[in-house]
C-alpha cells in the first residue's frame, strides 16, 4: 500500500497526472527506444507502437493502478496485475528492464510537467511505481520458477509438424518438439509467443492462443493474417513462409484466462480469431468427459470466414449440456436453417444461470456490448473475465 505521506500527494496530483499520461508516455517510449532500440526491434511490437495501442496501454494501467492505490488501500489489484505479468512472461521480460523503464519513465514526467515534480511528487509517484514494478516482479518470478525456466529463460525452438488453411486468411499450426518429447502442460485458454526472424533485422514478437486441448503430444496455433505494416508483420511472415518442417521460436505458455475448475456452468463467448482459447477450453471439456452446463456464443463476419467452425460444432455437441449459438453479419439462408442468426451477437436473448462463469475473447466493441448485456441483467462483474489480443486498452475493468 502507498504510505501516509505519498497518499496524499498521489490523490492531489493524479488528475494533472492522468491528464498528461499520453504525452507522457509518448515521450518515454521516444526515449527508451533512442537509448535501447534493440528493444523496439526485437521485444517491443512494432504495430502496436505505429498505432499508440501500447502507449494508451501503458497509461491505462499506470492510473488505474494509481487509482486503485487510492480506492482500495489495503488490497491489490490482482486481475489487473496478473493479466501484465503473464504477458511479461510469455515475452521474457527480466526484472533488471525494470530499471531501465523507470529511468526513461520518470524522465518523461519530469519533461512534460517540468516545476510541477518537486520533490515530494517524485518520491510519491517513484513509490507508485516500484509499488506496482515489485508487484510484477514477484509475480512474473512465480511465472518463470512454476515454469521450472531462469528469468526471462522461456524460449525454445519448435518445429511446424502440419500447416492447415482454415480459411481464406486464417492458418492454424501444429507444433511439435523436434526430438519427439511431448509438448509441456497448459491449461485450456492460454497461449504462447512466436518469435520470428524478419527481413530487416528484427525478431519481432506475438501471443497465440494454444487452439486444442492439453495433454496431446503436440500444440496447435491458429493465426489469422493481420494486413498492415508493421501491424502484421509475424502474422504475414507465418502465412507466407510457414510451413511443415519449418522451425519457430515458441515460449513456454501463459495466459490468466484459463477454464475454472468445478461443475458450475460456463458461458463462452467469442468474436473472430477470438474463438481460439475458447476451442482449448471445449475440447478440454469434450476429451474429459465434462458435464458442465456450456453455452458458446460466437459472432464473426460470415460463415465462410469463421475459423474450425465445423470443429466448434463437433465440440459443443460432444457435451451432454452443450449450447451453440452462432451470429453472422452477412449469413445465409444455410446457416439460418441450421439455427445461426443474423446480425450481432445478442446475450440478452439467452437464457442463462444466475451463477454463470462468463469467459470473453474477441474485439473490444464486442466484449464490451457483452459485457454491458450481461452486467445489465444481473450477472456479477466478478464472474465476467476477458482476453485481449494485443495491448489491454480495458485495463482495470473487472479489476
Amino acid at each position: 500500500m502507498l504510505s501516509q505521506q505519498a497518499t496524499p500527494v498521489v490523490r492531489a496530483t493524479l488528475p494533472v497526472v492522468g491528464a498528461a499520461l499520453d504525452e507522457i508516455t509518448e515521450r518515454f517510449y521516444a526515449g527508451l527506444f533512442d537509448a535501447h532500440p534493440e528493444l523496439l526491434r526485437d521485444l517491443f511490437n512494432r504495430g502496436n507502437q505505429a498505432s499508440g495501442d501500447q502507449r494508451r496501454a501503458l497509461a491505462g494501467s499506470i492510473a488505474a493502478f494509481a487509482g486503485a492505490l487510492l480506492a482500495h488501500p489495503d488490497a491489490r489489484p490482482d486481475a489487473m496485475l496478473a493479466r501484465i505479468a503473464h504477458k511479461h512472461a510469455s515475452l521474457g521480460v527480466t526484472s533488471a528492464q525494470y530499471k531501465v523503464v523507470h529511468e526513461h519513465l520518470f524522465a518523461a514526467i519530469v519533461d512534460v510537467l517540468g516545476e510541477a515534480v518537486t520533490p515530494e511528487v517524485a518520491q510519491a509517484w517513484d513509490e507508485v511505481y516500484w509499488l506496482m514494478a515489485n508487484a510484477l516482479i514477484a509475480l512474473e518470478a512465480r511465472l518463470y520458477a512454476d515454469k521450472g525456466v531462469a528469468e526471462g529463460g522461456v524460449w525454445q525452438t519448435m518445429e511446424i509438424a502440419e500447416r492447415r488453411e482454415e480459411t481464406a486468411d486464417t492458418v492454424s499450426f501444429v507444433l511439435r518438439h523436434a526430438d519427439g518429447r511431448p509438448t509441456e502442460a497448459f491449461r485450456p485458454g492460454q497461449y504462447v509467443s512466436v518469435r520470428v526472424g524478419l527481413p530487416d533485422g528484427a525478431r519481432q514478437i506475438r501471443q497465440y492462443s494454444l487452439s486444442s486441448a492439453p495433454g496431446r503430444p503436440q500444440w496447435r496455433i491458429t493465426v489469422k493474417r493481420v494486413d498492415g505494416d508493421p501491424a502484421g508483420e509475424v502474422s504475414t511472415w507465418l502465412h507466407a513462409h510457414g510451413r511443415a518442417g519449418d522451425t519457430v521460436e515458441v515460449s513456454a505458455p501463459f495466459g490468466d484466462l484459463v477454464l475454472p475448475e468445478g461443475d458450475g456452468p460456463l458461458l463462452l463467448a467469442s468474436a473472430g480469431i477470438g474463438s481460439t482459447p475458447m476451442l482449448a477450453m471445449l475440447d478440454h471439456l469434450a476429451a474429459t468427459g465434462s458435464t458442465r452446463a456450456v453455452t458458446v456464443v460466437h459472432a464473426d463476419r460470415t460463415p465462410a470466414g469463421h475459423a474450425h467452425r465445423e470443429e466448434l460444432r463437433r465440440l459443443v455437441d460432444a457435451l451432454p449440456q452443450g449450447a451453440l449459438h452462432l451470429w453472422y453479419e452477412d449469413g445465409d439462408a444455410a446457416d439460418e436453417a441450421a439455427g445461426a442468426r443474423t446480425g450481432r451477437a445478442d446475450v440478452s436473448v439467452l437464457d442463462l444461470p444466475a451463477d454463470v462463469s462468463v469467459y470473453l475473447c474477441g474485439p473490444l466493441p464486442f466484449m464490451r456490448a457483452v459485457r454491458g448485456d450481461l452486467l445489465a441483467r444481473g450477472v456479477a462483474a466478478s464472474a465476467v473475465h476477458y482476453e485481449v489480443f494485443g495491448p489491454d486498452l480495458w485495463l482495470g475493468a473487472d479489476a
